[in-house]
């Protein structure tokens, strides 16, 4: 018989958990629980200096505690905070993104900004990925991440996905390994199909949409083009199937709109755009500078950001990994250099971070989408002689645990 406690959750924790203590003080970290509550918990997993658990049943809820919009939730892993009011979710995330900053960074009092709110809580998303149950239904991957289960309803994706997902049926999941549906200007739809074999699977869509196969990093048109169209305070974005671009348009402006305030550059300003993706923030800052240089490890956003700053002639593109072309520019930038760098989940790579304190950015504006490698990142940067002045996060995924932020630094 599995062993069960009570438990009084304490705090919301980085990873969409709530923390309480065992009898014998270890942490114990709790999916889908809320602070203050009193929950009857069954351990999931058990180490030497914390443990995992699920609830079985809620002794005492919390006030704050709503019910949740959807009917998967719990079951899904794709929301964690639909049992919180949007306002306190904003409030909660805030307080993670302290808390990381302080144990992780070692930042005594970061300078953290009240967080800035998506416009949109629900139908967000242009960019929405589902696995394939056995009978070849959408769905999504289980909270306990170990199995796919059909979805009936998702409240994430834009309304032009929404009207669309259920459209699409496959007789079993042996040829797709991953569905994406992509949104773009004016409704325009986008499905990614991607698997292991490289023959195209079969798929009868009546819908004027895109198909894209995707295998082995090469995409085959099957219908309409390879690429989406992405507007953005009225700029178009060429964004092709392969390429990263950020999910929730509205935020993506104000994060654009926050970095154009930020950084105080000018027509002798050298701006080098680190993890550059398809020339999201060159493309606004181009016409601003003396030089933008872009750094990009993958191809297809390399190509998409060719054809998104065709128009500039002060521009240079740099494709391969930020540790790898970094240290070569070290010695050929002048006194007015701003840097904006804008990482995977994992931060920036210590050699990458090692040639940017040797060219010694006078402003550099880190877009992360990870707390805790932001702290961590953050920890070397101001021991390289740089001062955090200012953190200000945007809820770019309403209803998830995810957190991203932009925080300035400053050369002392």
């Amino acid at each position: 018989m599995n062993t069960t406690y009570d438990i009084q959750l304490e705090k919301l924790t980085y990873g969409g958990e709530s923390m309480g203590r065992l009898p014998d003080g270890r942490a114990v970290f709790v999916p889908f629980g809320l602070p203050g509550e009193l929950v009857r918990v069954e351990l999931t997993e058990d180490k030497k200096n914390f443990a995992r658990g699920k609830i079985i049943e809620v002794v005492k809820s919390a006030p704050e505690r709503i019910e949740p919009k959807c009917k998967h939730f719990v079951t899904c892993g794709g929301c964690h905070y639909q049992n919180l009011s949007y306002a306190n979710q904003l409030q909660a995330k805030a307080e993670i993104l302290i808390d990381q900053l302080k144990r992780i960074g070692k930042i005594e009092n970061p300078p953290v900004k009240p967080m800035i709110a998506s416009p949109l809580e629900w139908n967000y998303r242009n960019n929405v990925q589902f696995h394939l149950t056995a009978e070849g239904a959408l769905g999504f991957i289980n909270s306990k991440g170990n199995s796919t289960f059909p979805i009936e309803e998702c409240h994430l994706p834009e309304t032009s996905i929404d009207n669309f997902w259920r459209e699409l049926q496959f007789e079993s999941n042996k040829d797709v390994e991953r569905v994406s549906l992509r949104a773009g200007q004016d409704e325009e739809l986008m499905v990614i199909l991607e698997s292991e074999n490289p023959e195209a699977p079969e798929l009868e869509i009546e819908a004027d949409v895109s198909v894209v196969h995707l295998f082995d990093e090469h995409s085959v048109v099957i219908a309409g083009q390879d690429y989406t169209t992405v507007n953005i305070l009225g700029k178009d974005f060429h964004v092709s199937a392969t390429s990263f671009f950020q999910v929730n348009n509205a935020m993506t402006e104000k994060m654009v709109n926050h970095l154009l305030t930020c950084l105080p550059v000018s027509m002798s300003t050298t701006l080098l755009d680190i993890y550059c993706g398809a020339g999201l923030f060159s493309k606004f800052f181009a016409p601003k500078c003396e030089l933008i240089i872009g750094i990009e490890a993958s191809e297809s956003a390399c190509e998409d950001f060719g054809i998104n700053l065709d128009e500039f002639e002060n521009v240079e593109l740099y494709e391969g990994l930020a540790e790898e072309v970094l240290p070569g520019l070290a010695g050929r930038l002048d006194s007015e250099t701003f840097m904006i760098v804008d990482p995977p989940r994992a931060g920036i790579e210590r050699y990458a971070l090692d040639a940017i304190l040797e060219i010694k950015p006078q402003i550099i504006a880190y877009v992360s989408c990870d707390p805790s490698t932001l702290a961590r990142d953050a920890a070397r940067l101001i021991g390289g002689g740089y001062q955090l002045v200012e953190v200000t996060p945007f809820d770019l995924f309403p209803q998830t645990y995810h957190i991203e932020s932009i925080s300035i630094f400053k050369i002392m």
